[in-house]
Order: C-alpha cells, then sequence, then structure tokens
C-alpha cells in the first residue's frame, strides 16, 4: 500500500508544482507543520517560509513562499501561494538588493514600516532558502 497522496502548489501565475508526494512541510503562521498520507483535514494560513517537497523517490524540492493558504482533505493537498519561488531558481544578488532597499525603507519612519518588513523577511527568506 501506498503511503503517498496528491500536491500541488499554485501561485497566480500558474502552478509550479503537481504530482504525486510522500509529504510536504509548510510554514502556518504559528509555526512549520508536516503533512503526510492521511492527515486530519486542514485549512490554514502561510507565513513566509519554505516549502519542502518529498517526491516519493526521496527527492526534495524547496520552495520559498510569502504567504498564502495550504487545504488538505482526503489526501489532496492544495496549496495556494501569494508567491513562491523554487530555491535554485533565486537570484541570490536580486534578493540582496531587495533586503538592503527593505533595511533602507526601516530607517526612514515616513515609510510604511509593516510593508518594509515584510518585504524584508521575504528577502531573507530567499537568501536562507538559496543556501
Amino acid at each position: 500500500m501506498s503511503n503517498t497522496f496528491q500536491a500541488q502548489l499554485l501561485t497566480p501565475e500558474g502552478s509550479l508544482y503537481e504530482g504525486e508526494v510522500e509529504g510536504v512541510q509548510v510554514p502556518g503562521k504559528s509555526g512549520n507543520f508536516l503533512m503526510l498520507f492521511n492527515h486530519a483535514p486542514i485549512v490554514s494560513s502561510l507565513g513566509v517560509g519554505r516549502i519542502i517537497i518529498k517526491k516519493p523517490d526521496s527527492s526534495e524540492t524547496i520552495y520559498a513562499v510569502s504567504g498564502g493558504f495550504v487545504e488538505m482533505n482526503d489526501n489532496n493537498l492544495t496549496i495556494l501561494a501569494e508567491k513562491a519561488e523554487e530555491a535554485s531558481e533565486i537570484d541570490v544578488d536580486e534578493a540582496k538588493k531587495l533586503r538592503e532597499d527593505a533595511k533602507e525603507r526601516l530607517k526612514d519612519v515616513k515609510n510604511d514600516r509593516e510593508k518594509a518588513e515584510k518585504d524584508l523577511a521575504i528577502a531573507d527568506n530567499k537568501l536562507k532558502v538559496a543556501q
């Protein structure tokens, strides 16, 4: 008996992953959690972090994600991400530039601090995932 289930990772730009998986770790707002075969039904919001997809051949694909939602029901997982980028496709130089820009905006009290903090967290996450 197979302990795999179907998963899909969707963004506004399109599908990034569709297929069978052994497990998926996602960054919930209250911390990371792992979904395996026969996981209880759940709907949760996602924070900034990484998604780790473990495939049946034991390989992993890692994505940097900047929020969204996840739903698991009847061994079907759907992740709706605001933005997601595969670790191997992250432009490290661009992420460093975004990080520095966000840090500069945090120094100016006239800027939208919440947006600058989120942009900084997204840039830091991309750099972490790309390593």
